[in-house]
């Protein structure tokens, strides 16, 4: 079971699941105990299927790098026909669990799975542009949620989308940085110039502004209902200063330990924002 949970990248795939409940939350008139569970199980299943297809994709380019060596099928305790057994169950339970929900919600989770294996995970290998093909898929979650309840994509679920579709730059980059090195040996450049330089560091400090900027916009009235009181503004500000300031000083002094400082920047960041962001919406 240790090597299904490497497989389906179990720990991230919560993570996703956590953005996708918090978009059902703040879309949610009440909520439904069925369509929460229902929805958690079918976002679950799409993520583990597309992390389990993604490693099936890359088993040679992953028995290179010291990160992904020990991995159940580079080292062969997991066989390829177990791997795609996995891979092709989940993805039916995914999309069957997210399509009891509405037809708009399994197209979203279908597409975010089609767009990462099919687009993303062969592009990964030839061109540093596959950090903004995957942002697609890896910003679906958060407005996955919304729709669920919804069955329409509208402005609301576009900020929401919006904020985590920006916010994975700055993030996946200083992931980049780090390693850079055990990423070359499988033939993997995923900074904006294939190196570290200025120009990875500069565009993190960009794309943490227009996320700061995405993120205060329920606050001005002109997200339609979803919205953001005075005092979560400032909190949500805040959180986003708090990147903003390590992607700054990542910029000035570009190195493995200020990478990583903004590494872990970004993952406080985004769940502490959609906690604010959800308990906001109950006590306002």
């Amino acid at each position: 079971m240790r090597d299904v949970a490497l497989l389906l990248k179990f720990r991230l795939a919560f993570t996703v699941v956590f953005s996708a409940v918090a978009g059902y939350l703040l879309g949610a008139p009440e909520v439904d105990a069925f369509h929460l569970i229902t929805l958690t199980i079918g976002g679950f299943a799409i993520v583990a299927s597309s992390n389990a297809f993604n490693q099936l994709w890359e088993i040679e380019r992953d028995a290179l790098m010291d990160r992904t060596k020990n991995r159940p099928l580079p080292t062969g305790r997991m066989s390829r026909v177990a791997g795609f057994a996995w891979a092709i169950g989940l993805g039916l339970v995914g999309t069957i669990a997210l399509s009891m929900l509405n037809a708009v919600t399994a197209g979203f989770g279908l597409l975010s799975m089609l767009l990462y294996v099919l687009v993303y995970t062969p592009m990964k290998a030839k061109s540093p542009w596959s950090v903004l093909v995957g942002a697609f898929p890896g910003a679906i979650p958060f407005l996955l949620g919304w729709v669920s309840v919804t069955g329409d994509f509208g402005i609301e679920p576009g900020v929401l989308f919006g904020i985590q579709f920006l916010w994975q730059f700055p993030h996946f980059w200083a992931i980049a940085w780090l390693g850079y090195d055990d990423y070359a040996k499988a033939g993997y450049f995923l900074l904006p110039t294939r190196k570290k330089d200025s120009t990875a560091t500069h565009m993190s400090v960009v794309y943490t502004l227009w996320m700061i900027f995405f993120s205060l916009l329920p606050a001005f009235g002109v997200t339609g209902t979803l919205e953001l009181s005075s005092v979560a503004a400032v909190l949500v500000f805040l959180l986003g200063m708090d990147v903003l300031r390590l992607a700054v000083t990542h910029h000035r002094k570009p190195s493995d330990a200020c990478a990583k400082a903004l590494m872990f920047g970004t993952i406080r960041y985004l769940p502490l924002l959609q906690l604010v962001y959800v308990i906001d919406h109950f006590i306002s």
